[in-house]
């Protein structure tokens, strides 16, 4: 199994502009070569701007899509038969927290030897930008288009800081990529997330942050402003479960 960066002529994709898909995906790809695991690791990929622009255009190697929601499901299984093998799921906030919130739920409940990254968008970002459990109070999107109204369809979901309080989990954070200091400290976040799976400590998560121009109708350097000045106060950074071995590392 092996997941390898690209040759240069061949890192292509479709990613919106602004679009932090790529930034996060870059990070994972230095971290996997940074500890020595790119011929051992393997993705399962869920629906979503995930799967349709990103692990295999800007990540070579091994990679399963999965149906939606079900990663959580398939990695498990991967690392049942290959417990050796680097599990990772890559999943968007409607895939892990909406569609599959039970498939994500259980495997951390089993405290499955898998790392699991979620990109948090504040939306279905591939289908046309419906509301999702992640947008914000008063959010417009295509299926809340005078603003979500929480009172009717519930708060935003905190899926690191839930499966944190209720799991005995290895490590849970949330990351942000919309500006340089958060995009360093995103990366010690996937570092510390594949290194508990690599030490047999049980199921990581970390949650990122991205913007998403095209369906929020800001330009990429207003949506990543957007983040810093509303989304952070609803999602806030930072980590939720410390490695028990060695605490945390940012």
């Amino acid at each position: 199994m092996a997941v390898k960066l690209l040759p240069k002529a061949l890192k292509t994709h479709d990613l919106c502009p602004g679009c932090g898909h790529g930034i996060i995906l870059r990070l994972l790809a230095e971290v996997l070569e940074e500890l020595h695991v790119t011929n051992n690791t393997c993705l399962a990929v869920g629906v979503g701007c995930s799967c349709h622009a990103s692990i295999n255009n800007l990540i070579g190697g091994d990679s399963f899509q999965c149906s939606h929601g079900r990663a959580g499901a398939v990695a498990t299984g991967m690392k049942r038969v290959k417990p050796g093998m680097v599990v990772i799921c890559y999943q968007g906030d409607g895939d892990a927290a909406v569609i599959g919130l039970s498939e994500t739920l259980n495997a951390a409940y089993r405290n499955e030897r898998i790392s699991v990254f979620v990109v948090n968008n504040a939306n279905f970002g591939m289908t046309g930008g419906q509301m999702s459990w992640t947008t914000l109070q008063g959010q417009k999107t295509t299926t809340s288009v005078n603003g979500r109204n929480c009172l009717e369809s519930g708060a935003p979901i905190r899926l690191p800081e839930l499966i944190a309080s209720q799991f005995n989990v290895a490590y849970a954070a949330r990351a942000s990529v919309h500006d340089i200091k958060h995009i360093t400290q995103a990366k010690k976040m996937i570092k510390n997330a594949i290194q508990s799976q690599l030490a047999g400590e049980g199921y990581s998560i970390v949650e990122f942050l991205s913007s998403c121009p095209t369906n929020w109708h800001m330009s990429p350097i207003e949506a990543n402003k957007y983040i810093g000045n509303n989304v952070l106060s609803v999602y806030p950074v930072g980590e939720f479960k410390l490695r028990q071995e060695t605490g945390s590392l940012l």
